[in-house]
Parts: C-alpha cells; structure tokens; sequence
C-alpha cells in the first residue's frame, strides 16, 4: 500500500517511542462529568511508525447494514484483542506509557488495540461513543493516537450544542474519560480538503468497544 504523507517537522527531536506524559497532558472538563486529556505530538518517530503500519497490519474492508441496504465502511480496519501480539513493538510501548499514567484514575489496564486507516478526506467515522459493553454504563476511557496526516476529530454533547474540533496527527494523544462515552459523540467528518492518509490507535479496557 502506497503512502502520500507528508511528514512533520517536530518528528526527529527524540528516540523513537512515546515522551513524558505527566504535566505535558491538559486535560478539558466537559459536560456531566466527561473531560479528554491532549498530549501533542507525544510519540516520537510517529512518521516512521506510520509507514510501518502501514504495511505491517492486515487491513481489511468492511462493509455493514445502513438502513435498507448493506454499505461499504468508509476506512479499513484492524482488531487487536488483548491476547493478541501488536504489529509494532512501539504500539506496546505507548501502551505500557498509558497504562503507568492512567492507572489509578482508571483502575485498570488499556488491553485492547483498534487501528482504522483513513486514506483521504473521504474516509470518515460518524458520529459515535463507545458504548459496546461496559461503555454504555459506566465510565471509562478510550486513548486515541494519531499517526500521519491530521485530521480533524469532533465532540459534541449527546444532549445538544456545538462541537468541539481538534486537529490530530503524526503521534497527537487524546483520551477520553469519564462519561465521554456516554454523554458525549465524537466523529471524523468528511474532508473536501486534499487530506493525507491517516492512522488511528484506539486503546480500550476490557470490555469496551
């Protein structure tokens, strides 16, 4: 699979893998007890790893009931269950990163792995929570990291009001916590831009999809 990205400036200031987390995350409050942690450009050599990816993941198309009609899913995805062996080393160590930060807030371990390759500006996701399994009834978190060309992520409440946009690529970190999955939707929408490929991280707890 060919790559267009373009790379960042900022991605050769350190060893390949993931920065100090600690004072370098702000976290955003948001509405009924949901907030999301950003830590720009927290991994090193994300460029690199995204080529990686790229060619190292088992990519597949799917396609999924939309109302009357059976569409194809606009991006290509992987599943990493817990048991199973990442296809990066470095994707372990932003794992085990995540898991030393969050772990008393969350009071467990991110265990899972999805991966979702947008190509363009037509691949998108729609607006969603996470709320396969636990997700719907408790709280938790989801950390997303965001490799290759930047692509915007919205939020919006579930009970009405304008979005928020965050522009995320080439190593960004966002988590979402608390009742984000919930109360709160995110997306990626649509780009009528000339958007370069990219790649997201998604890592889950036990139980959340």
């Amino acid at each position: 699979m060919e790559s267009a990205l373009q790379g960042s400036i900022f991605d050769s200031w350190d060893e390949a893998g993931p920065r100090e987390l600690g004072q370098s995350v702000r976290r955003v409050p948001l509405t009924h007890g949901a907030w999301i942690d950003l830590r720009p450009n927290w991994i090193a050599g994300a460029d690199a790893l995204f080529e990686r990816l790229l060619t190292a993941v088992p990519w597949r198309a799917e396609r999924r009931h939309m109302y009357d009609r059976v569409v194809d899913v606009p991006r290509l995805l992987a599943f990493y269950d817990e048991d199973a062996e990442l296809p990066d080393p470095l994707l372990d160590q932003a794992k085990r990163a995540l898991n030393a930060h969050y772990a008393e807030e969350l009071g467990e371990p991110f265990r899972t792995a999805g991966l979702c390759l947008y190509r363009d500006g037509r691949d998108s996701v729609a607006w969603h929570g996470d709320t396969i399994g636990r997700g719907s009834t408790e709280d938790t978190m989801v950390a997303i990291v965001s490799v290759g060309a930047p692509r915007s992520l919205l939020l919006r409440p579930r009970s009405g009001g304008s979005a928020l946009r965050y522009d995320l690529g080439h190593g960004d970190l966002i988590v979402m916590g608390g009742s984000c999955q919930r109360t709160w939707e995110h997306s990626i929408p649509k780009s009528a831009k000339d958007s370069g490929p990219r790649i997201s991280i998604q890592y889950r707890p036990r139980g959340v999809r």
